[in-house]
């Protein structure tokens, strides 16, 4: 039995509010359990320098955790003038995960930020900020599109992320807080609807694991993928 008493493949409750800030082109508060992300997607008809005159547009992404979002107080990064490695490495990933579904040309010529900021933190920031940036993306990309400022959808497929790991032997999907620091194995796995994979990152901690234990993994995130996705669609429609 799992510290949280939930089954190997059980995920935390999910929960989504769309439209939760005002100005925001495309907005919700995402939850995976404890765990609450802020994810915004703000719109910009212009590109970086590196883009212009190449007919087409970016997705790129900010990731943050605010000073109480866990059980003590964390030094705000701009106070200390710089990024941490997990930042940086955190909000590279949510952009590479949004950009594998996006056509870009057919964006055009304009740049979409996806801001999550992690305002309570019990495991999984990252996959439930990838989560959530999504739904933010396809509500923003919506309103161009019944705008008129698109005349095709550029998003491709739903993109969602979960953890997963081995605790005592045992795989186990989505992680909290007390599992992730005592897992002999994490990983976190991007997906895409339809079957296909954006990205895996599994690391032995306190124990190697061995192929068969990869692919129990990867079948675990299948399973919380499509939960996912089909919170993602409801939370859209809404």
């Amino acid at each position: 039995m799992r510290l949280s008493g939930r089954a190997p493949d059980e995920m935390r409750a999910i929960t989504i509010e769309t439209g939760f800030t005002r100005h925001a082109e495309g907005s919700c508060l995402i939850g995976f359990g404890d765990t609450r992300v802020l994810c915004t997607a703000s719109i910009e008809e212009r590109t970086p320098p590196w883009l212009r005159g190449k007919g087409e547009g970016w997705v790129t992404a900010e990731y943050s955790m605010l000073p109480r979002a866990t059980h003590t107080r964390g030094q705000r990064e701009a106070a200390k003038g710089r990024q941490s490695g997990r930042t940086q490495e955190i909000q590279r990933l949510i952009g590479r995960s949004l950009r594998a579904v996006v056509d870009l040309k057919k964006l055009g010529e304009r740049q979409i930020t996806l801001d999550c900021d992690v305002i309570q933190a019990d495991g999984g920031t990252r996959t439930a900020a990838i989560s959530g940036a999504w739904i933010a993306l396809r509500i923003a990309v919506d309103g161009l599109i019944k705008s008129g400022a698109l005349t095709e959808d550029p998003i491709e497929a739903q993109v969602a992320a979960v953890s997963c790991g081995i605790c005592r032997g045992t795989p186990v999907l989505d992680l909290d807080y007390d599992e992730d620091s005592t897992a002999d194995a994490d990983a976190n796995f991007v997906l895409i609807s339809g079957g296909k994979i954006a990205e895996a990152q599994a690391t032995a901690e306190g124990a190697c694991y061995d192929e068969e234990g990869l692919l129990r993994l990867l079948r675990l995130a299948r399973i919380g993928c499509d939960r996912i996705f089909a919170a993602q669609l409801d939370a859209v429609k809404k």
